[in-house]
């Protein structure tokens, strides 16, 4: 266990906030997965259960728009009433009986992606108040691991409860995951600062989008973290050609490969505080980005061993690329801009992803799979390239750097209003560590121009 984990997990409010992230992300895994088999159940449509997925995460494209919502309140409070109304509203979910009622079901989880939104972009804004700026990094992969934890273990937990019981079982289990993580919110100790007086929701929005375009560096990460998860996308896409045609076994395959996936994922998140701290933002996206590349390639390979090397470092690279952007987000960004920038970001980095899974899927119509993952694995190797070198064209001035050592960041030039006050802390500089606060030791957010996990699922 690294330095910095040890430090976030000494903090007693940061251990509670990752308490329920665990606790909130249980109920959640179980119930995304039992929501389309109920669907499937009850309509025997595979097309209609399939709309269950679209209906979560359609809200994540207008995530710009939604996230300004989370700068105009003060974000603890307005996280404690997001896990308060989720958990009143999955109760309607009990009335569903037939298939007469399963637009119940799509309507809550509607609501559910909303509130995925909402709280991604609110938690990007409080957690630096909540853990020291060096610390950054360290929290945003322990919360990656939490929710890729829950995601090997939830998914089981909840099948089971629905094949014995039905889905009411799994409803009232996720409603009180949600009421148990308000409560956890609730014991967290922090000072927030009023918002400020909201301006015209189309100001608002300029203002986040204004941020990226100005932020030469962030902008960059951004690029780079969409590109990636396109890529990762286009390799979801794949995975049953991978199991079919390379390893000639059954579909069921797919859940091996899943678990070690997970695994990876475990191991980049909890390397991902550390290997900021050591090579900073744009080392370890290139280097995140090169572990897809190999992971890319490997699974173009017709045996057991490399596909399976493959999809472990497909694991490893994808939260580390995640973690680097929304550390870089929250630190580089006002308090009062963070909300809207991270909406944005998610924006940014998902929609591809899940543009890319349609355009695998049409490809390997006309395409033998083994050419789309080779062609991804070049794709990566220059992405990688392009991402060391800060995505500056030659003979370009350098980028102001945002990957320093965060013990020799300079302090920001000035403080935010809600922060002036305070002592200086241990807050790390530009290339601190991606999360979402205001104790004493936590120094305000660099006012360069930028500022994490969607976590994904809460």
């Amino acid at each position: 266990m690294s330095w910095g984990t040890t430090r976030v997990l000494g903090n007693r409010d940061a251990g509670r906030y990752l308490t329920s992230v665990l606790v909130s992300g249980f109920g959640t895994a179980a119930m995304l997965l039992v929501a389309g088999i109920w669907v499937k159940d009850l309509t025997g449509s595979s097309s209609v259960a399939g709309l269950v997925t679209l209906g979560t995460w359609g809200p994540t494209l207008v995530a710009p728009l939604i996230g300004v919502l989370a700068d105009r309140f003060r974000r603890r409070p307005l996280l404690i009433a997001l896990h308060l109304a989720m958990a009143a509203l999955l109760p309607v979910l009990l009335l569903v009986d037939s298939a007469a009622r399963v637009w119940l079901i799509f309507a809550v989880m509607v609501a559910y992606g909303v509130s995925f939104v909402l709280i991604d972009s609110a938690e990007a804004a409080l957690v630096p108040a909540v853990v020291p700026g060096e610390l950054l990094g360290d929290f945003n992969g322990l919360r990656m691991t939490v929710n890729e934890g829950m995601k090997l273990v939830a998914p089981l937990a909840g099948a089971g409860l629905f094949a014995a019981y039905g889905g009411h079982p799994v409803v009232l289990l996720d409603a009180a995951t949600f009421a148990l993580a308000a409560l956890l919110l609730a014991l967290i100790r922090v000072r927030e600062a009023p918002p400020a007086p909201p301006e015209p929701w189309t100001r608002q929005l300029a203002e986040g989008l204004g941020h990226l375009r100005r932020h030469t560096p962030l902008r960059h990460l951004v690029v780079c973290t969409g590109a990636a998860m396109l890529l990762i996308g286009i390799n979801g896409a794949l995975a049953y050609a991978v199991v079919d045609e390379g390893l000639h076994r059954p579909p069921e395959f797919n859940g091996v490969l899943g678990t070690m996936q997970g695994v990876g994922s475990l191991v980049g998140g909890l390397a991902a505080g550390t290997l900021l701290r050591r090579l900073g933002d744009r080392r370890v996206t290139a280097a995140a980005i090169a572990l897809l590349a190999a992971g890319l390639a490997l699974r173009a390979a017709p045996g057991l061993v490399p596909v399976v090397a493959g999809t472990l470092a497909v694991g490893i690279g994808a939260p580390l690329v995640l973690i680097t952007v929304w550390t870089a987000v929250q630190r580089e960004t006002p308090n009062a801009l963070v909300g809207r920038v991270s909406a944005t970001v998610n924006t940014l980095t998902f929609g591809p992803g899940t543009l890319a899974v349609l355009a695998g899927a049409s490809l390997l119509v006309l395409v033998d799979y083994r050419v789309i993952q080779l062609v991804g694995a070049a794709g990566a190797v220059l992405l990688a390239g392009w991402a060391l070198r800060g995505g500056r064209r030659p003979g370009a001035p350098a980028a102001p750097p945002t990957d320093h050592p965060a013990e020799t960041a300079p302090a920001p030039a000035t403080a935010t209003p809600q922060t002036a006050a305070r002592p200086p802390g241990r807050r790390s500089g530009a290339d601190g560590v991606p999360g979402r606060g205001r104790p004493a030791w936590s120094r305000p957010p660099a006012t360069a121009s930028v500022s994490r996990r969607s976590r994904r699922p809460r």
